[in-house]
């Protein structure tokens, strides 16, 4: 009787579960540390547990994700690399170049992901006709985050919709002694805040000449001197403690009523979630001034690599694209589900934003990959101009200086 059980077990014929050496598992690079993000990955997370996938997470901090590539890098040519990985933009083209990315094609046909995915996105997802990428959201940096009882006490009504608006704004928030802007002094960060500038500066046409196209005239243009003197401006309204600040303590500076306003990425709104803050209520959220109409995003993508157990990454990335995970997830994170068509039921109302917005830029040709993120340059590029952001904010140049630095750094990497 004991070697029928036995049997049986083995055969996993009744309740006892298999041997863990026959269980399916996934091992993940990501970087999704702060509250708000470990809740929404804690939603695909569950889906593949409940389905027998076991999850091994390798979480490195760090918002711009530069230290988890500088770990999968050392892990891929040590010959040991992980099931999966967070990726971002032209990272994704780097890594499918080498030859080392699983194919998607047959999941992506099966879930017709081409029809479902903005074109915008599959520039990345897709390589020379491959799927190489499971994309599971749509982020974008033209965002500002306001506190509505600071605002309140310095006298401000409504959100701005101009600059000129929004610099009365954060004079009123510092007069009534709040910390007008919330910034974390990194350069990702700061040139996230020059995602929005630039738009707002110089319209959606100058910041894809300036950006994807890298014109050299926009790049050394009187519009490209504004963005810069505009940065100048609000560096009037940050606190001195600001360097170094990660995203979310910036966030939650203005979740505590320290701050009026912060420019950052909607994974903002993931923090103010999980501080069970209600849009219109206890905050506001908007697009940055004068962007209106437009959307700078950055996509959060899944990439697998060649490794032994490959039903478990079919599982995990057909969980990424399934309707339950893509709204689950980014109720949480904050982000647009990246399927349009995805049902905006139970999104908040900074949630049912992001997602009209989503769909009002892919219709109209005004869904730009942003520069800040890795989505308008190569690598390269974006951290030359992180650099010549980072110092012109700080004081350390000039905005004429910024601008020729700017169209040299564009110059010499392309």
């Amino acid at each position: 009787m004991k070697k029928t059980v036995l049997a049986l077990a083995v055969a996993g014929l009744i309740g006892i579960p298999l041997a863990s050496a026959q269980q399916k598992e996934v091992q993940v690079i990501h970087w999704w540390t702060s509250g708000g993000e470990a809740a929404a990955l804690q939603v695909l997370k569950n889906d593949l547990q409940s389905q027998g996938v076991q999850w091994h997470d390798v979480p490195i901090a760090g918002g711009g994700g530069a230290q988890a590539m500088t770990t999968l890098r050392a892990r891929v040519l040590a010959g040991d690399p992980p099931t999966a990985s967070q990726m971002l933009g032209f990272d994704i083209t780097d890594w499918a170049k080498q030859g080392v990315l699983k194919n998607l094609n047959s999941l992506a046909q099966k879930g017709d992901w081409a029809a479902k995915v903005p074109k915008a996105l599959q520039a990345f997802d897709v390589y020379k006709g491959n799927w190489i990428a499971a994309p599971i959201d749509v982020h974008s940096t033209n965002w500002v985050w306001a506190n509505k009882a600071v605002l309140a006490k310095a006298g401000v009504t409504s959100a701005p919709t101009t600059w000129d608006q929004y610099i009365a704004d954060l004079e009123k928030v510092k007069k009534a002694g709040f910390i007008g802007l919330a910034v974390g002094g990194q350069s990702w960060q700061e040139a996230t805040m020059f995602d929005g500038v630039v738009v707002s500066t110089g319209g959606p046409e100058f910041y894809k000449k300036a950006f994807i196209d890298l014109d050299q005239k926009a790049l050394n243009s009187p519009t490209m001197l504004k963005a810069f003197e505009r940065m100048s401006e609000l560096h009037k309204f940050v606190d001195p403690n600001y360097a170094n600040r990660d995203w979310n303590v910036a966030t939650g500076m203005v979740i505590n009523e320290k701050a009026g306003f912060q420019m950052m990425g909607d994974w903002a709104l993931g923090e103010f979630n999980h501080a069970k803050k209600v849009p219109n209520k206890d905050f506001l959220c908007f697009r940055t001034p004068g962007t209106q109409g437009t959307v700078t995003y950055n996509s959060d993508v899944f990439v697998f690599f060649n490794v032994k157990d490959t039903a478990a990454q079919d599982q995990m990335a057909e969980d990424i694209m399934s309707p339950k995970v893509q709204a689950g997830f980014n109720q949480l994170k904050g982000a647009a589900p990246a399927e349009l068509g995805t049902p905006s039921a139970g999104f908040n109302a900074c949630g049912q934003k992001a997602i009209s917005d989503l769909a009002y830029a892919d219709k109209h040709g005004t869904l730009f990959g942003s520069m800040s993120q890795g989505y308008a340059v190569p690598p390269a590029i974006k951290n030359a101009f992180y650099d010549v952001i980072a110092r012109e904010f700080n004081g350390e140049i000039t905005p004429q200086a910024a601008v020729k630095q700017l169209a040299d750094a564009a110059k010499a990497q392309y």
